[in-house]
This record gives C-alpha cells, structure tokens and sequence, in this order.
C-alpha cells in the first residue's frame, strides 16, 4: 500500500471518503465492543463463560490496532512533517493521539516484555479502558467540542485558577476552626481539601462537616459559592459551543459577499 492510499484510510482528507468513514465505524464499532469486553469480564459467571471468547476478541482487536498505529507510522511524515522521517515519526509518538493509540495495545504487549506480578497484570487490563479515548479521532463531531475548548482555555484557566485558590483557602480555615472541635476529621490540610471539594461542588457527602459556629459559616459559604463557580466553566463552553454553531451556520450570499 503506498502511503497516499494509506493516508486516504486511516486520515480524512479535504472532504473525506466513503473507504475513510467506513474505516472509522469499524474503529471505533471495535473500541465500544472492547468496552463491553471489560464489561462482561467482570460480571461473576458471564465473564467466565465467555472467557475464551473474550481472549480471542482481545487478540483479534490487539492485530487490528496494531496494524493501524503501524501504518499512523508509515505516514507520519505527511502527517506530521519535520527535518527528517526519524523525527517526523518521534513527533507522531509523543502526540496526544500517538500516546493514546500506545496507550490502546501496550497491555497486551507489556506482558511479554517485562516479568510482572499478578497485581500488575490487572492495572494493565485497567488501562485497556483508555481505548475508549480513540473514538475522538474518529468522531469528527467530538472536533467541534474540541475547538470551543481550544478558543476559550484563557477563560477556562482563569477558573481552574480562581476554584484552585477558594479550595486552599477553605482548606486552611476549616482547618483552623474545625481541627481542636475534630482533630481525626480536621487533623490535616489535605483532610479538609476533600472536605473543600466535597463541599465547593455542592456534593455533600456528609463524612466530614464542621460542628463549630465558624466552620459552619464557613461551609455554607463554601456551598453558596460554589453553585456560581462550579457552572462558571459550563457557562463558558456552552456560550462557545453556540457561537461555533451560529458560526457553522452561517451562509454567504451569492450576490453581494455578505453574511446571510
């Protein structure tokens, strides 16, 4: 297969191709029933029934994979260009989709590789779950969501940062008021971050809550602020996404070039 037609496979090109759409069914059709695999396999008695079978489907599923992260090799220096073929492929390696497709088949393989413990050998077939982060590739409307991300990181950071900085600092005062009333619950700023989550998120476990007049103020003024903060970053993306719509949406008249 030369590489144009390989590229034409696995790569949607300018306006795509019927051979590149059913390509990416069979994908990620292959990455879901992989999922239900992991699934299966840990129903008591269905997973033994179907163990055999599973095992087959997990080797069948491993060669395919393989051949397609081979042939993302064969291509990587059209797409992604460098200096020279050795660090075009590099290149291809150490991107995030390079990682993720390693990431897919590497338990199959580490095996065989490295003399590993039961313990392990379990974290592995845990790891096979990260196939399902595959399907973004292929999903091209998933890329919609992924480019609203992109434009409004500023923003999302700004909130990240803001939530950091209130979660530290409901962390240090609940440990202020709360650790002599509750030295086991409070005894450490780390104890009381799980608190700070738990109680930023409006989630409210309810394992540990503050007994003192302070600390009670201060969790509900944690709750209250976190109603407006929490939804700060569904506000930004969902503001995003429907300008990338409106965007998509929009028509060029014929006639006079403007927007209609």
């Amino acid at each position: 297969m030369n590489k144009t037609k390989a590229l034409h496979l696995v790569e949607k090109g300018k306006n795509g191709s019927q051979l590149n759409l059913i390509f990416d069914y069979i994908i990620m059709g292959l990455i879901l029933l992989n999922i239900v695999a992991i699934v299966i396999e840990t129903i008591p008695g269905i997973g033994n029934i179907w163990k055999e079978q599973i095992e087959y489907f997990e080797i069948v599923s491993v060669i395919i994979f393989t051949v397609e992260y081979l042939i993302r090799i064969y291509i990587s220096d059209i797409t992604h260009p460098a200096k020279s073929r050795a660090k075009s492929i590099i290149k291809f390696i150490c991107s995030p989709y390079g990682i993720i497709d390693i990431l897919a088949i590497a338990p199959f393989y580490m095996p065989f590789i490295f003399v590993t413990d039961l313990r392990f050998l379990r974290l592995l077939r845990l790891m096979r779950f990260l196939r399902i982060l595959k399907i973004n590739r292929y999903n091209r409307s998933l890329y919609l969501i992924w480019d609203v991300i992109k434009e409004k990181r500023s923003e999302l950071l700004t909130t990240v940062f803001i939530t950091s900085l209130m979660l530290l600092m409901s962390s240090f005062l609940i440990h202020y008021f709360e650790s002599e009333a509750q030295p086991e619950q409070f005894s450490n700023i780390l104890n009381c971050f799980w608190w700070s989550v738990a109680t930023l998120t409006t989630v409210g476990y309810g394992d540990i809550y503050p007994v003192t007049g302070a600390g009670k103020f201060i969790g509900g003024t944690i709750a209250l602020m976190g109603i407006g903060l929490v939804a700060l970053p569904t506000g930004i993306i969902s503001s995003g996404f429907i300008d990338k719509l409106s965007s998509k949406n929009k028509s060029v008249c014929p006639h006079c070039g403007k927007e209609i």
